[in-house]
Protein backbone atom coordinates (compact mmCIF):
# COMPACT_ATOMS: atom_id res chain seq x y z
CA UNK A 1 0.00 0.00 0.00
CA UNK A 2 1.24 3.44 -1.03
CA UNK A 3 0.13 7.01 0.43
CA UNK A 4 0.22 9.80 -1.51
CA UNK A 5 0.31 13.22 -1.03
CA UNK A 6 -2.12 15.06 -3.39
CA UNK A 7 -2.49 18.88 -4.39
CA UNK A 8 -4.27 19.46 -1.16
CA UNK A 9 -2.23 18.76 1.84
CA UNK A 10 -3.78 15.75 4.20
CA UNK A 11 -6.02 14.45 1.23
CA UNK A 12 -4.26 11.14 -0.29
CA UNK A 13 -4.23 8.53 -3.50
CA UNK A 14 -4.11 5.13 -1.40
CA UNK A 15 -2.56 2.74 -3.77
CA UNK A 16 -2.91 -0.94 -3.30
CA UNK A 17 -0.79 -3.84 -4.68
CA UNK A 18 -3.47 -5.82 -6.62
CA UNK A 19 -2.56 -9.69 -6.85
CA UNK A 20 -4.12 -11.30 -9.34
CA UNK A 21 -4.21 -14.82 -11.45
CA UNK A 22 -6.89 -17.17 -13.32
CA UNK A 23 -9.24 -17.22 -10.25
CA UNK A 24 -9.28 -13.58 -9.64
CA UNK A 25 -7.68 -10.97 -7.95
CA UNK A 26 -6.74 -9.78 -3.91
CA UNK A 27 -5.52 -6.69 -2.60
CA UNK A 28 -5.19 -5.25 0.94
CA UNK A 29 -7.82 -2.45 1.33
CA UNK A 30 -6.95 -1.40 4.84
CA UNK A 31 -3.68 -1.25 6.62
CA UNK A 32 -3.84 0.19 10.46
CA UNK A 33 0.17 0.09 10.81
CA UNK A 34 1.12 2.21 7.11
CA UNK A 35 -1.60 4.57 8.02
CA UNK A 36 0.05 5.15 11.93
CA UNK A 37 3.17 5.62 9.92
CA UNK A 38 1.85 8.00 7.49
CA UNK A 39 0.94 9.67 10.82
CA UNK A 40 -2.86 9.38 10.79
CA UNK A 41 -4.15 7.99 13.41
CA UNK A 42 -7.99 7.20 11.85
CA UNK A 43 -10.04 5.14 14.22
CA UNK A 44 -13.39 4.08 11.69
CA UNK A 45 -16.70 3.84 13.46
CA UNK A 46 -18.92 3.15 10.57
CA UNK A 47 -18.36 1.32 7.31
CA UNK A 48 -21.04 2.59 4.47
CA UNK A 49 -21.81 1.24 0.85
CA UNK A 50 -23.87 3.05 -2.11
CA UNK A 51 -24.63 2.19 -5.73
CA UNK A 52 -25.18 4.70 -8.96
CA UNK A 53 -26.40 4.40 -12.01
CA UNK A 54 -24.09 6.34 -15.25
CA UNK A 55 -23.99 10.60 -14.32
CA UNK A 56 -25.31 9.83 -11.02
CA UNK A 57 -23.99 12.77 -8.75
CA UNK A 58 -23.74 12.45 -5.33
CA UNK A 59 -22.64 15.19 -3.03
CA UNK A 60 -20.50 17.69 -2.25
CA UNK A 61 -21.71 16.40 1.13
CA UNK A 62 -19.71 16.96 4.92
CA UNK A 63 -20.60 17.18 8.21
CA UNK A 64 -20.54 20.31 10.42
CA UNK A 65 -21.32 18.76 13.85
CA UNK A 66 -19.47 15.31 13.92
CA UNK A 67 -16.96 15.69 11.14
CA UNK A 68 -15.77 12.74 9.72
CA UNK A 69 -12.22 11.41 7.98
CA UNK A 70 -13.01 8.75 4.70
CA UNK A 71 -11.62 6.26 3.12
CA UNK A 72 -13.58 5.88 -0.03
CA UNK A 73 -13.22 3.52 -2.91
CA UNK A 74 -14.75 1.99 -5.95
CA UNK A 75 -15.63 -1.62 -5.45
CA UNK A 76 -17.24 -1.97 -9.70
CA UNK A 77 -17.34 0.48 -12.36
CA UNK A 78 -15.60 4.02 -12.41
CA UNK A 79 -16.41 7.86 -10.56
CA UNK A 80 -14.49 10.87 -10.72
CA UNK A 81 -13.82 11.54 -6.87
CA UNK A 82 -14.11 15.37 -5.47
CA UNK A 83 -12.49 16.61 -2.22
CA UNK A 84 -12.98 20.30 -1.36
CA UNK A 85 -11.31 22.26 1.66
CA UNK A 86 -14.25 23.83 3.63
CA UNK A 87 -11.82 25.08 6.55
CA UNK A 88 -12.46 28.57 6.21
CA UNK A 89 -8.44 28.95 8.39
CA UNK A 90 -7.04 27.00 5.67
CA UNK A 91 -4.65 28.72 2.81
CA UNK A 92 -6.28 26.46 0.39
CA UNK A 93 -9.93 26.99 1.13
CA UNK A 94 -12.68 26.42 -1.43
CA UNK A 95 -10.05 24.85 -3.53
CA UNK A 96 -10.38 20.62 -4.69
CA UNK A 97 -8.65 17.82 -5.79
CA UNK A 98 -10.07 15.00 -7.70
CA UNK A 99 -9.16 11.58 -9.10
CA UNK A 100 -10.95 8.71 -11.02
CA UNK A 101 -11.55 5.82 -9.03
CA UNK A 102 -12.08 2.09 -10.21
CA UNK A 103 -12.39 -1.02 -9.30
CA UNK A 104 -10.17 -2.04 -11.52
CA UNK A 105 -6.83 0.03 -10.11
CA UNK A 106 -8.18 -0.92 -6.18
CA UNK A 107 -6.99 2.85 -5.88
CA UNK A 108 -8.56 4.60 -2.86
CA UNK A 109 -8.81 8.42 -1.35
CA UNK A 110 -8.56 10.27 2.06
CA UNK A 111 -10.36 13.05 2.98
CA UNK A 112 -9.65 14.63 6.58
CA UNK A 113 -12.31 16.01 8.44
CA UNK A 114 -13.05 19.72 7.35
CA UNK A 115 -13.40 18.82 3.38
CA UNK A 116 -16.49 18.53 1.21
CA UNK A 117 -16.64 15.15 -0.75
CA UNK A 118 -19.23 14.58 -3.75
CA UNK A 119 -18.27 11.70 -6.83
CA UNK A 120 -20.30 11.35 -10.53
CA UNK A 121 -20.73 7.95 -11.99
CA UNK A 122 -18.54 7.66 -14.87
CA UNK A 123 -19.68 3.69 -15.70
CA UNK A 124 -23.23 2.01 -16.40
CA UNK A 125 -22.86 0.98 -12.49
CA UNK A 126 -20.90 2.02 -9.58
CA UNK A 127 -20.32 0.39 -6.35
CA UNK A 128 -18.59 2.70 -3.71
CA UNK A 129 -17.48 1.99 -0.31
CA UNK A 130 -16.29 4.30 2.01
CA UNK A 131 -15.24 4.03 5.99
CA UNK A 132 -15.72 7.33 8.08
CA UNK A 133 -14.39 8.63 11.77
CA UNK A 134 -17.75 9.53 13.16
CA UNK A 135 -20.76 8.72 12.90
CA UNK A 136 -23.74 9.83 10.45
CA UNK A 137 -25.38 13.13 12.13
CA UNK A 138 -28.60 13.63 10.43
CA UNK A 139 -28.88 17.43 11.90
CA UNK A 140 -25.40 18.05 11.19
CA UNK A 141 -24.95 17.15 7.48
CA UNK A 142 -24.61 19.89 4.85
CA UNK A 143 -24.68 19.70 1.45
CA UNK A 144 -22.71 22.44 -1.51
CA UNK A 145 -24.41 22.78 -4.74
CA UNK A 146 -22.10 20.02 -6.73
CA UNK A 147 -21.81 22.83 -10.02
CA UNK A 148 -21.01 25.94 -8.00
CA UNK A 149 -19.50 28.07 -10.19
CA UNK A 150 -16.86 29.50 -7.54
CA UNK A 151 -15.60 25.76 -7.07
CA UNK A 152 -14.63 25.47 -10.65
CA UNK A 153 -15.38 21.15 -10.66
CA UNK A 154 -14.59 20.18 -14.41
CA UNK A 155 -17.04 16.89 -13.65
CA UNK A 156 -16.41 15.34 -16.85
CA UNK A 157 -20.32 15.00 -17.91
CA UNK A 158 -22.58 16.98 -19.66
CA UNK A 159 -24.71 19.20 -16.75
CA UNK A 160 -28.18 18.29 -18.17
CA UNK A 161 -27.11 14.73 -17.56
CA UNK A 162 -26.57 14.95 -14.18
CA UNK A 163 -28.93 12.96 -11.96
CA UNK A 164 -29.44 14.32 -8.54
CA UNK A 165 -31.53 13.88 -4.84
CA UNK A 166 -33.73 16.74 -4.40
CA UNK A 167 -31.21 17.57 -1.09
CA UNK A 168 -28.24 17.95 -3.81
CA UNK A 169 -30.41 19.79 -6.00
CA UNK A 170 -30.90 22.11 -2.91
CA UNK A 171 -26.82 22.65 -2.11
CA UNK A 172 -25.46 25.59 -1.51
CA UNK A 173 -23.18 28.24 -3.13
CA UNK A 174 -20.13 28.13 -0.99
CA UNK A 175 -20.28 32.06 -0.32
CA UNK A 176 -23.12 31.20 1.47
CA UNK A 177 -22.61 27.62 3.30
CA UNK A 178 -21.82 27.37 6.84
CA UNK A 179 -18.03 25.91 6.82
CA UNK A 180 -15.53 24.75 9.15
CA UNK A 181 -13.25 27.36 11.60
Amino acid sequence: MTLSETALPGVLLVQSQIYRDDRGAFLETWNQQQFAGAGLSAQWVQNNFSSSRKNVVRGIHYQIVQPQAKLVRVTHGEVFDVAVDLRRSSPHFGRHVAVRLGADTGDAFYIPAGFGHGFVALSDQVGFSYKVTDYYCPSGERTLLWNDPELRIDWGIDPAAAVLSPKDLQGRLLRDAEVFA
